[in-house]
C-alpha cells in the first residue's frame, strides 16, 4: 500500500465527513486574532503557551501537515507570513477558503511532510507542526527537513501522540476497554488484523503509526535542535487519558 496516497485520500474524505480537525475557524476567531487575542493548539485541549512563540509579525511561518483552516489562518491573522503544507488537497482547500473569506495572505503547498524539497534551506523562522506525524511511517526525515528549512534561531513547535497509546488494542480501546496487545513502534499496516484494518479502510479512516520517544524526541535532538520546553495533554475521548497523559508537545530551537 502507498500509505501517503492512502492517507491523502482518507483525509480528503475526513473533510467531507466534518472531522473536527477539518472545520475552518469562523470570522469571529480571525477578528480576535487580528486584535491580538488568539491561541492555537498542538494537542487536543491545551493552548500553546504564548511565551513559546517568536514575534509573529512578518514571521515566515510553516504550518507543517497543518491543513484544515484552523491554525494557519489564526497565525496569519496574528501577523505571520504563513505557508500551509499538507498532504491533503481538501485540507488545504479549507485554508484557502478562510484566506479568501477573511482577506488573509496564506500560501498553500501540497506534499509529504518528510520531504520539504520545494523549500530552500533557511526559508522559515517558525514551524508549527500539530499532531500529524502519526500518519507517516518514518518520522526521522521530518526532523531533518524541519532543521534544514529553519533559519538559525528558528523555532519548532511539535505535537504528537504519546507512544504508550499504541500498545493497546485499538478497536477495543474505542469501546472503552484497555487491553495491552502491541509492541512499539506500532503500525496499522502490520499490527491490525486484516479485518480490523479493512474496517478502518471501509470508513475512510487514516492509518496510524506509533513512533517511539527515541524517534519523536531523541531524533529532534539528533537533527540538531535544542529542546527548550515540553508539556503533556490528554484526549478526553480516549479512556487511557483517565490514567495518564496521551499527548506531548515540544518546543525546540535551531541554534546554528
Amino acid at each position: 500500500m502507498d500509505i501517503r496516497e492512502y492517507n491523502r485520500t482518507a483525509w480528503n474524505a475526513q473533510v467531507a465527513q466534518n472531522n473536527q480537525w477539518t472545520i475552518p475557524v469562523d470570522h469571529a476567531t480571525v477578528e480576535r486574532a487580528r486584535q491580538g487575542q488568539w491561541d492555537v493548539r498542538l494537542t487536543p485541549t491545551i493552548p500553546v503557551p504564548r511565551d513559546w512563540f517568536p514575534d509573529l509579525k512578518d514571521c515566515d511561518t510553516l504550518a507543517l501537515a497543518s491543513g484544515g483552516g484552523q491554525q494557519g489562518p489564526i497565525l496569519a491573522a496574528a501577523g505571520a507570513r504563513v505557508t500551509v503544507f499538507d498532504n491533503s488537497e481538501r485540507q488545504l482547500g479549507q485554508d484557502r477558503l478562510v484566506a479568501e473569506r477573511e482577506g488573509l495572505d496564506i500560501k498553500t503547498v501540497q506534499g509529504d511532510m518528510a520531504d520539504l524539497g520545494v523549500f530552500d534551506d533557511g526559508s522559515f523562522d517558525f514551524i508549527f507542526h500539530p499532531c500529524s506525524n502519526c500518519f507517516v511511517e518514518d518520522v526521522i526525515p521530518v526532523w531533518r527537513e524541519c532543521h534544514r528549512v529553519l533559519r538559525p534561531g528558528g523555532v519548532l513547535h511539535v505535537g504528537f501522540t504519546n507512544p504508550a497509546v499504541f500498545i493497546f488494542d485499538s478497536p477495543l480501546m474505542e469501546k472503552g476497554e484497555l487491553l495491552i496487545k502491541n509492541k512499539l513502534p506500532y503500525s496499522d499496516l502490520t499490527d491490525l488484523t486484516p479485518q480490523e484494518r479493512q474496517a478502518f479502510i471501509d470508513q475512510s479512516e487514516p492509518l496510524w503509526f506509533g513512533h517511539t520517544l527515541d524517534d519523536q524526541i531523541g531524533a529532534q535532538l539528533s537533527a540538531g535542535f535544542v529542546m527548550t520546553a515540553l508539556f503533556e495533554d490528554r484526549d478526553p475521548t480516549n479512556p487511557l487519558s483517565q490514567y495518564m497523559p496521551t499527548y506531548i508537545a515540544t518546543r525546540c530551537v535551531k541554534c546554528s
